[in-house]
This record gives structure tokens, C-alpha cells and sequence, in this order.
């Protein structure tokens, strides 16, 4: 028999796990730019190193938009102003996207979610998919022409009010960058931008959704997918703790640093046995989104 959420969690606890804290999403916040940093660093160092920056700023632009999605929901901090802050002038604005814009699009994918009405169903509606069909997909992002039309798009669809914190947030960059006597290390981050992030975005996506059980079903276990991340991919691939996308769909009010807590509540419990809802790590999460042969005849 399926065990019900309210059997798994119990109101105490989740009102406890649904407090944000200011400081923790100050905490958060200024881990991701002193990594953001750090990245920086290393490449003014030693040029040489400047792939290793490239991916680690491409995971840290990651971690800035998930700065705003977390924004969009008022759970990152207790206060609603600096959500609002945040999630638009240092999350939304390291990656082009306006949080005004962000907000109602992405909740109404929580609203929809496991029906067709969901707009995120568009982006993971084909998979799994053959290998060549993901190497294919893989290649449009890493050659550019992803992150190029992504861009595009952007800056041709935004009025003068929404370009505002991007470019701002590129001027304070370049400042920093001259202040370090390395402008041309900009370069780098919009290296990533381009060429790294758009495919770990993709990455993001089918591990949420893209291998989920059935995108169809209301029941969050069977439309939305937990990757266990190792501190690797914690590093590049999965910031702030978006890998436990199953626990957010859940619980949208529960803040980012809660989401382990939860994950550990509901595991050791048994509120997951029967599903094909949580991989190992990302390499687990390719390979179910690779059709496999008997599916494709």
C-alpha cells in the first residue's frame, strides 16, 4: 500500500522544515559568489587553468539562477524584500532573466505539474531518446549554438526595463575584473555562459523531469525525479541543493538549505519505496534517459 505524505512528515516537522532563515540564504548567497570568485582567481593565477574556471563558473551560474528560482517561491529568505532583491538583481541578472517574467512561469509549472498544461513539458517531453539523439543535443550546447539562441531570445524579447540588472551585473563584473587588473577574464564567464552552462541546464531538466516515471500522473513520485549528487557534481552540476527537485515539487515553501533534511525524513521512513523516483548521481540519470534498444523498435 502507498504510504500518504501526511504518514511520512508530520505538521510539526514540516513547520519546522518550511522556516527560512536570513542568514542561512545570506550564507548560500555568499557561497555561490565567493566560489564565483575563487574561479576567477585561479584562472588570473594561472591562465592555464582557465577550463577548471570555466566549469566551475558555469556551475555557479547555475547556482545564481536557482538563487532566483528560490526567489520566485519566498524561500530562500524570511523576508519577502530580499527575495525580491535577490532573486532579481544577483540571481535573474547573472543570467539574463528577469525575475518578473521567472516568477509566473515557473509557478505555474508547479501548478500544472503531471499535466499537459505544464509549460516545462516541452522541454523534456521526448525522453528518453536514443544515444544519438542526446549526443546531438549535448553537442548544440557545447558548441555554442544553445547558449547563442538562448541569448538571442533574451535580449530581443526584453524591453529596456527587464536589460537593466543584466547589464548592470555585467558592469560590477567588469569592474571587479579591471579592479583585478584581469578584464579579459569576462571572457571567461561568458565562455561559460555559451558553451558549459546551457548543458548542464539540460542536465538539470532530465534529471527533474526528463527520467521521471510519468510526466503525466499528478502523484509528484511518479512526475518529478531526486538525484543523489555527489560533492562533484554538488560543485558543477547541482548547486544549492536543486537535485532534490522531488522534495521542492512537494514542498515549493521548504527553503533550499531544509531540502537534505526532508530528503533524509521521507527516505528513512519508507515515503519512496515502490517508485523509480531518486538516481545515484548523474551518470545514473543519462543512462535512463537514453532510450534502450528494445523501446525503440
Amino acid at each position: 500500500m502507498t504510504m500518504k505524505l501526511s504518514d511520512a512528515l508530520s505538521r510539526e516537522e514540516l513547520r519546522a522544515l518550511s522556516q527560512a532563515e536570513n542568514w542561512r540564504g545570506a550564507l548560500m548567497l555568499a557561497g555561490d559568489y565567493a566560489l564565483i570568485a575563487a574561479a576567477f582567481a585561479l584562472a588570473i593565477w594561472n591562465p592555464w587553468f582557465s577550463p577548471i574556471s570555466v566549469f566551475i563558473l558555469a556551475g555557479r551560474q547555475l547556482a545564481l539562477a536557482i538563487v532566483m528560482h528560490d526567489c520566485a517561491h519566498h524561500s530562500l529568505f524570511r523576508t519577502r524584500w530580499m527575495n525580491d532583491f535577490a532573486g532579481n538583481w544577483l540571481g535573474g541578472a547573472a543570467v539574463g532573466v528577469p525575475l518578473r517574467d521567472y516568477r509566473p512561469y515557473h509557478l505555474d509549472h508547479h501548478r500544472y505539474a503531471g499535466t499537459d498544461k505544464d509549460p516545462d513539458q516541452g522541454l523534456v517531453r521526448d525522453y528518453p531518446v536514443t544515444k544519438d539523439s542526446l549526443r546531438r543535443k549535448f553537442i548544440r550546447d557545447f558548441t555554442g549554438q544553445t547558449g547563442v539562441k538562448e541569448m538571442i531570445f533574451l535580449w530581443t524579447k526584453s524591453d529596456w526595463e527587464r536589460r537593466i540588472p543584466p547589464i548592470v551585473f555585467q558592469l560590477v563584473l567588469l569592474g571587479a575584473l579591471v579592479a583585478a587588473q584581469a578584464p579579459w577574464a569576462l571572457a571567461l564567464w561568458w565562455a561559460a555562459r555559451l558553451f558549459v552552462y546551457p548543458a548542464i541546464i539540460r542536465l538539470r531538466n532530465i534529471g527533474e523531469h526528463g527520467v521521471a516515471m510519468d510526466r503525466y500522473d499528478p502523484e509528484p513520485r511518479r512526475n518529478t525525479h531526486t538525484t543523489r549528487a555527489g560533492w562533484l557534481e554538488r560543485l558543477l552540476v547541482a548547486p544549492n541543493h536543486v537535485h532534490y527537485h522531488l522534495e521542492h515539487h512537494m514542498f515549493a515553501a521548504v527553503p533550499p538549505y531544509h531540502l537534505p533534511r526532508l530528503h533524509r525524513l521521507l527516505s528513512e521512513r519508507g515515503y519512496y519505496e515502490g517508485y523509480d523516483c531518486i538516481s545515484p548521481g548523474y551518470a545514473a540519470v543519462i543512462r535512463k534517459a537514453v532510450r534502450q534498444p528494445e523501446m525503440a523498435a
